[in-house]
């Protein structure tokens, strides 16, 4: 019967959506505290639902992750897009990049998570995770061809840097993550661009 069309999900019943909604809430409550890697079952008992409701809305830890993060992301990829019109290359760059981190820092373990999602093309954050490199390769081009950042500098190397930030944010102070963050883009820009 393929009609070349793709079948259309039902809405969900007004509990289902509740119960999806608590999931997310609590998702993104436990992941704020203890991290990304934490028990799927403790969130499903902190949002009063059987293990099983949980796995019927998301059935794996890559699928709840999408679900929480995978908006944002797109998001974050569309603020890239809307800076490429920035006066300065080089400071929609860095507004870009410093979107990113407080996206990156959400979660304890998120800079991991995504870090794998970029690889991995089988996560469900993969595409989500390739936009927001896309749209920061485009800032990175621009900044490069403007002579404003250093020739060699890739999206990767940013997202990579990003997520150091952030990891050093998580393990002593959003204050070292910042400090680090302004080294870095020191070092992004050219000798007769530093201030």
């Amino acid at each position: 019967m393929g009609t070349g069309t793709p079948a259309r999900r039902r809405p969900l019943r007004a509990d289902a959506r509740r119960n999806r909604e608590r999931l997310l809430a609590e998702a993104a409550a436990a992941f704020a505290e203890h991290g990304m890697d934490f028990s799927l079952e403790e969130i499903a008992r902190r949002a009063g639902v059987a293990n099983g409701t949980l796995y019927g809305h998301f059935p794996t830890r890559r699928a709840l992750h999408e679900a929480l993060l995978g908006d944002r992301m797109r998001a974050l990829a569309g603020t890239g897009e809307e800076l490429l019109t920035d006066a300065s290359p080089f400071d929609g760059l860095t507004a870009w990049i410093r979107e990113a981190l407080v996206h990156t820092t959400l979660y304890r373990g998120l800079g991991t998570a995504l870090m794998q999602a970029v690889e991995d093309e089988t996560s469900e954050l993969h595409a989500a995770c390739q936009a927001v490199l896309a749209a920061g390769d485009a800032l990175v081009v621009r900044a490069r061809e403007a002579g404003e950042v250093r020739p060699d500098l890739t999206a990767r190397d940013v997202f990579a840097l990003v997520n150091a930030a952030a990891w050093a944010s998580e393990q002593s102070s959003e204050l070292q993550g910042e400090r680090l963050l302004t080294f870095t883009l020191d070092g992004f820009r050219t000798p007769q661009t530093l201030p």
